[in-house]
């Protein structure tokens, strides 16, 4: 463990620290880095912010893009102060980060009440398998958009 990805887990679990002893949000922190220098830092604000997608790192990711003016933070490196869920694993991916370093497991975070067993879980099952309903309509309908994207010259790919 080289003393960089140590000072940057460092400020990562300070920031979950802070807000496990405050009102500030869930035990949760994270950075991005670039090049070897801060990018983007935050905290989980579920919440102060009624926010159930405002994790560390979907915080962290949405600042880094802001910072970098880019939704691509490719040569980019997350740490994390506990395993990323799936929702941050997701954005994670989306975001095109580069490496994802984390403190403690999702065994560890189950024990203190942040379990995400049970999304995993559901990954795993058929649509109609799934505790949360979902039921597909119209269709056919639903390509136009997909249909215009392919269709416009001037997207911008992502």
């Amino acid at each position: 463990m080289d003393k960089e990805n140590v000072e940057f887990m460092k400020k990562a679990l300070e920031i979950a620290s802070g807000n496990a002893s405050t009102q500030g949000g869930g035990p949760f922190g994270a950075v991005i880095v670039k090049d070897g220098k801060v990018v983007s830092a935050a905290g989980n604000t579920v919440t102060p912010d009624n926010d159930p997608t405002a994790h560390a790192e979907v915080n962290a990711i949405r600042n880094a893009c802001k910072e970098l003016k880019t939704f691509d933070l490719s040569g980019c490196v997350l740490y994390t102060s506990c395993e990323p869920c799936p929702m941050c694993l997701s954005a994670s991916y989306w975001a095109r980060i580069g490496r994802i370093y984390y403190a403690a497991g999702r065994d560890d975070a189950a024990k203190a009440g942040f379990s995400d067993a049970f999304i995993y879980d559901q990954f795993d099952l058929p649509v109609n398998e799934r505790s949360l309903p979902a039921e597909r309509i119209m269709e056919e309908e639903g390509l136009q958009p997909f249909e215009l994207w392919l269709r416009n010259e001037n997207k911008r790919a992502y």
